[in-house]
């Protein structure tokens, strides 16, 4: 039996997690357990500025369903999501594509492309992502996203590199002057320690962001 189309939110989906996954100014502390029955519990605290948050998240998979709710100090959040992965996927909680409009996208076993069309027609996004080594480790990304509105155009390229199989670098830097980087080291099995942080290279008397981040998985 054929494979059907995966699903919609998957497009530009590796390119953008090298681009902005685990990047952050807060600290932030996640600890995740998980049960034998397919349910996984996760707490996370979060420290920005003298503001702290909190919630917890429960998620049940079973088959093609997936229940996730979500418990935090402002409200509670909670939703279904049902996912065939025999035909075009979607996202029960978007309220249809009303954030991302088409996209398509091209893998091959060491790259992949995509153009997705956003913001309800008025921006085009265009990546591409290209392994730098068979275990698909280190890669490199280029992004450029061009707003119709305001006639605007931002262009960001990025990296991951690993130094071993235990610390991994990454890197980006968009034409508006933002330069990021992390480091993340998984220092006991599953548990990894990120430090992340950010400079306006056009601004440089502005003080750096940084972020501190923990996450401990059993």
């Amino acid at each position: 039996m054929s494979k059907g189309p995966g699903l919609f939110s998957d497009i530009g989906k590796k390119a953008k997690d090298l681009l902005t996954k685990d990047y952050s100014s807060d600290q932030k502390l996640t600890v995740s357990s998980y049960s034998g029955a397919g349910v996984a519990l996760t707490s996370t605290a979060v420290k920005k500025g003298g503001l702290s948050t909190g919630d917890i998240a429960a998620l049940y998979k079973y088959k093609n369903t997936i229940i996730d709710v979500k418990l935090d100090t402002a409200s509670i959040v909670g939703y279904f999501v049902f996912l065939d992965y025999n035909s075009a996927g979607y996202d029960t909680t978007s309220g249809g594509f009303t954030k991302y409009t088409a996209g398509i996208s091209v893998s091959k076993p060491d790259s992949s492309a995509s153009i997705i069309l956003g913001d309800k027609g008025d921006s085009i996004k265009a990546s591409y992502l290209h392994h730098l080594d068979q275990f698909k480790k280190s890669a490199a990304v280029a992004e450029i996203t061009r707003r119709f509105s305001t006639n605007e155009n931002t262009f960001t390229v990025g990296g991951s590199f690993a130094i071993d199989h235990l610390t991994q670098v990454k890197a980006r830097l968009n034409n508006h002057g933002k330069l990021g980087a992390l480091l993340q080291h998984e220092v006991i099995p599953k548990s990894v320690l990120t430090i992340s942080g950010e400079v306006d290279t056009k601004a440089l008397d502005k003080n750096p962001r940084f972020g501190l981040a923990i996450a401990l998985k059993p």
